[in-house]
């Protein structure tokens, strides 16, 4: 058997690869799907520092949660910040679409790792000397991303090294998602929407009372300061999204949830000025409506795109025939769709059913706290 493979020479699943899928699918929510998945895969694939986020499965940006793993505040943003506007060896959203979603800095560049601008300005200056990094994909949708670094004097990462986190890579997304679906809470309080203003550099000029409000909300991240003195913590996520519009001109927009489980939208727009240069970017924070997070609904309980447009005709009010009627099928197919539904959300009635999925969009507070961890070494 090769180390750190995940089958032995009998093509049988080895007992490492048997106890990590063991840990992922009984992880309670993400945050300690990352950690128990990071301390376990320790032990086939060794690795000094780790980054492990979830992501908006429909564009790939950053959301929560994040777990940094033996990598300090200062370092993080030189991370983000190259990945979003320097990187383009190895990208996250080329390994999104490739056929093995997994790859190592050194090998992809034919062990030529300057190539890469994170190599040069974050690897190499704090003695990492690869990269393995994968997105956690399921169904062709992103649900996360890892990026695992191995310190200078280590070998490179190997095939079987590939192997491995190939092997995880659809349990850990197909987990996460199971983590969208929502749940019942309390209130986040006020819905009016809070807004961002950031300059041409990405600095921060303004905010208003109500985005402060859902930002003291949101598991913290790095701060950014302006030179009027402005700061306030602001989650990666955040900078990410604001950074991606600033960087292409075009909108950027992600789903996130608050510290009690709301589902909020976070959507971002660069401004130009009257010679169509570009000037400042707005970024909205506000609450999710039923249609912004129907794209996560259908993810998290696995249902078709005919299931979910029954299930939205049954939250207008619509009855069986009705139903039948506007979608040009049978009764009895309706009446096999709202059983299918009814399977797959765990409820017995249409009241249940519309209260599950479109009253309120919530998680487990656990799910959604940053955690950065400095002694997570265990190899």
């Amino acid at each position: 058997m090769v180390a750190g493979a995940e089958r032995d020479d009998n093509g049988r699943m080895t007992p490492a690869l048997s106890g990590l899928l063991r840990e992922i699918a009984a992880a309670p929510d993400a945050h300690e799907l990352f950690e128990r998945t990071s301390t376990r895969l320790r032990r086939s694939v060794t690795f000094d520092a780790a980054v492990w986020v979830a992501t908006d499965p429909v564009n790939g940006l950053t959301t929560a949660p994040v777990r940094v793993e033996n990598l300090h505040e200062g370092g993080c943003g030189t991370y983000w910040e190259s990945e979003l506007f320097a990187e383009h060896v190895n990208l996250f959203r080329d390994l999104a679409v490739a056929q093995v979603p997994v790859a190592g800095l050194r090998a992809v560049t034919g062990d030529r790792p300057t190539l890469s601008p994170l190599y040069r300005s974050f690897m190499r200056p704090r003695g990492f000397s690869d990269e393995l990094r994968a997105v956690l994909r399921v169904d062709g949708q992103g649900w996360g991303q890892v990026s695992l670094f191995r310190e200078r004097g280590r070998s490179a990462f190997a095939a079987a090294d590939v192997a491995v986190l190939h092997a995880l890579s659809a349990p850990m997304a197909r987990r996460l998602r199971g983590f969208a679906r929502p749940a019942t809470g309390g209130s986040d309080g006020s819905h009016a929407p809070g807004l961002l203003l950031f300059g041409a550099d990405g600095a921060l000029l303004s905010v208003n009372d109500e985005a402060r409000e859902l930002l003291a909300l949101m598991p913290p991240g790095p701060s950014t300061t302006t030179a009027a003195g402005l700061e306030l913590p602001l989650p990666v996520w955040i900078l990410s999204t604001a950074g991606r519009a600033r960087l292409t001109g075009d909108s950027a927009r992600i789903r996130i949830r608050t510290l009690t489980g709301r589902w909020l939208v976070c959507h971002a727009s660069c401004l130009r000025d009257a010679n169509g240069e570009p000037s400042t970017t707005a970024l909205v924070i506000e609450h999710a409506s039923p249609s912004d997070v129907a794209a996560l609904i259908v993810a998290a309980y696995e249902l078709t795109r005919r299931e979910l447009e029954v299930t939205e005709l049954i939250a207008a009010g619509l009855s069986t025939a009705a139903i039948a009627a506007h979608l040009r099928v049978s009764a009895h197919t309706v009446r096999d769709h709202v059983k299918s539904v009814f399977d797959k959300t765990g409820v017995t009635s249409r009241g249940e059913l519309v209260a599950a999925l479109f009253t309120e969009y919530r998680q487990p507070v656990a799910a959604s706290v940053t955690l950065r961890v400095l002694d997570g070494r265990a190899g």
